[in-house]
């Protein structure tokens, strides 16, 4: 079967929010015995053939003539049977979708079934129906809300017959209550008009557009959020609370609008944010939050049954609190579909919500429960899996192996550096890796120079409103300038010992007091502080003091980090590299230490960088130079050693040895 237009069409409906999030939709492809569908747990914007299950249309107009249980999940428990049997090849693979049964009875070759935000307004308001027809007339089928799977399909079944029966044919347009679009037509072009004409009439009605605007998240956050990531959070499991702070949001964050996104609208709703939003007021103190909070979590929990997903904060935004990043962003991109829903619906008699029977059907129902299952199946996996990192100096050199390092460990990371570019070109690569290898963390770049107070606060704020707190601070950002006491000027001097010393001391100081909310609200949970020294901290550097003298200050603020924080659960050590020689540091062709001891003299009898080079690997018993993923282990021993604080490192090879 040519499968070229339903993957083409499904893949220009599945890119962007506009018509689907988070894999939603529907779309397959028929001829006269056969139909692929698409398989669930597949998302539109990138499928290919592996994505689609072939069925015998026989056996799938069949199940509709069947007799099943009128227990609901035990009816769906058998229908999901018969449609594995629907296969043309069993051992294929790959789940149907429950809608196959709807696109079977459409005789047109192509069915596209979207969740457009625009078309939901309609068919989400309370004057929907009437509305449609003034639109539409008889050129489109109007269906009304019903449990989605079986009991959709027998009632669009009666709806299509009453609809030949008028006019002949089938309709191409079917608007369904609650649920969305359905547009069936025998080619590409003509599926993309009519979407186009829906889209056009529905949105011709609107009162009034979307208010658009991103807004910054409140400084508020960073005192807020990392309190509730842990109330939210198993001993042995913490979540990611991601936070948006938009126009849109802040209309339905004040007490008189939260009505209008109480409930769920659609069945997507309840799959990725559960049934309902809970509602949290920051007063002028964020105190107030937190020791109220507990009792609004409890009575949520009271009337629902579960935690919720989605947290509606006046003065701080929409926060997602869920297992991994991208289940975290998934779940605000759905609620944010959610207020367009209802924001437009106003357009047409206002909000039209699901009803108590309707939400308990679709939270209990099997086929989502497996869609859940299937969004989290590719959880973060790795030694640091799903925990929040943030690297300083990460774009290049040993930290930008450090990111990489505890990216492919199952880290968050958050990449810091005064280099935008490079910074943003690693986010880009390590978020793209993530995505085509199913993981489910991701990174996040932000400009920081470790000098500035005001540029690590942002820090702070950019990395809660991402990830909502923070588990390992790698403390990297460094500099060096070789020179004996006649060449090194006191700006040399004050410059490098500002990047590794006061750097250093003022990434603790604006981002310890994160780790330390998350221990308050989560006794039992431990945080990493490391910061990367080197060998120059264990012993003297002929002509580099002023290198080894910040570092050797630098152990000294881990050893007394360590003694204030620990009460805090915060571990604070140092991981000592010997020399890095691959990395730019060393090795760059204008800049590089072996250009600059070779000039500086350092070697002595040292004509040329190779010659530099030897030397500095003749002292390493090892025979070579430190290399990134000796320095990645050495982090995650730390990370692993419940027992272990205040100390010194050394990952030398042997050169550096401490008694």
């Amino acid at each position: 079967m040519d499968l070229s237009d339903i993957i083409e069409l499904s893949r220009f409906y599945g890119r962007g929010n506009d018509f689907v999030i988070a894999g939603g939709g529907n779309t397959s492809v028929k001829d006269r015995e056969r139909m692929a569908i698409k398989a669930s747990g597949f998302a539109l914007r990138d499928i290919g053939p592996s994505g689609f299950v072939e069925l015998s249309r026989p056996e799938v107009r069949a199940i509709l003539g069947r007799g099943y249980s009128k227990d609901p999940l035990r009816r769906e428990a058998e229908i999901k049977a018969d449609l594995l049997k629907s296969r043309t090849q069993t051992d294929a693979g790959g789940r149907p979708s429950v809608e196959a049964s709807l696109h079977e009875m459409l005789e047109w070759r192509l069915v596209v079934h979207t969740h457009p935000y625009a078309v939901n307004a309609l068919t989400c308001g309370t004057h929907a129906e009437k509305t449609a027809r003034e639109l539409f007339g008889d050129e489109a089928l109007w269906v009304p809300y019903t449990d989605p799977g079986y009991r959709l399909a027998k009632l669009m079944e009666e709806k299509l017959k009453a609809y030949r029966g008028a006019h002949r044919g089938d309709p191409r347009i079917v608007l369904m209550q609650n649920h969305g679009l359905v547009v069936a037509a025998d080619t590409a072009a003509e599926i993309r008009a009519l979407s186009d004409e829906v889209m056009r009439k529905i949105s011709s009605r609107f009162a009034q557009a979307l208010p658009g605007g991103e807004r910054p998240v409140p400084d508020a956050s960073v005192r807020v959020l990392p309190a509730l990531r842990m109330l939210l959070s198993e001993p042995d499991a913490p979540k990611i609370a991601a936070v948006r702070y938009s126009s849109l949001a802040g209309h339905f964050l004040v007490p008189e609008n939260r009505g209008f996104v109480q409930l769920p609208f659609m069945p997507d709703n309840i799959v990725y944010c559960k049934s309902a939003p809970l509602f949290l007021d920051l007063n002028e103190d964020p105190e107030e939050l937190l020791v109220s909070f507990p009792l609004s979590l409890d009575a949520y929990r009271a009337k629902w049954g579960y935690n919720p997903k989605i947290l509606l904060v006046s003065g701080i935004g929409v926060v997602a609190v869920e297992d991994t990043k991208k289940s975290a962003e998934t779940c605000l991109d759905v609620f944010e579909d959610l207020m367009k829903v209802s924001w437009l619906s106003r357009s047409f008699g206002g909000p039209r919500f699901l009803s108590p029977q309707d939400i308990q059907f679709i939270d209990t129902w099997e086929v989502e429960n497996y869609r859940r299952a299937v969004s989290k199946a590719a959880s973060a996996k790795g030694r640091v899996a799903g925990k929040i990192a943030l690297v300083t100096g990460a774009a290049q050199g040993f930290g930008r192996g450090i990111a990489e390092g505890l990216f492919s460990e199952g880290a968050n990371v958050i990449v810091a550096d005064l280099n935008e570019e490079v910074g943003r070109a690693l986010e880009g690569e390590l978020n793209a890796a993530a995505r085509g290898a199913g993981a489910t963390n991701r990174a996040l770049f932000t400009a920081v120079d470790v000098t500035s107070p005001a540029s690590l606060q942002a820090l702070a704020r950019e990395c809660v409103k991402a990830f909502g707190g923070l588990d390992l601070l790698v403390s990297n950002a460094g500099v060096l300038k070789a020179g004996g006491l006649d060449e090194m000027t006191l700006e040399s001097f004050d410059f490098v010992t500002r990047v590794n010393y006061t750097g250093y001391f003022l990434c603790v100081k604006h981002l310890s007091p994160i780790m330390k909310l998350q221990r308050r609200f989560a006794p039992r949970r431990t945080a990493d502080i490391i910061q990367i020294n080197s060998k120059s901290g264990l012993e003297g550097s002929n002509k580099n003091f002023a290198y080894a003298g910040g570092k050797f200050g630098g152990i000294g603020l881990t050893q007394s980090f360590a003694l204030e924080l620990v009460e805090h659960g915060i571990k604070v050590n140092s991981v000592c590299p010997g020399n890095f020689f691959e990395g730019p540091l060393w090795s760059d062709p204008e800049k590089g230490l072996f250009v600059q001891y070779l000039k500086a003299g350092k070697v002595p009898g040292a004509k040329s960088v190779d010659e530099v080079r030897r030397s500095y690997e003749s002292r390493v018993p090892m025979g070579r130079g430190c290399r990134v993923e000796d320095v990645v282990k050495a982090i995650l021993y730390l990370v692993d050693q419940e027992y272990e604080t205040g100390q010194a490192l050394p990952v030398t090879g042997g050169q550096v040895m401490i008694h």
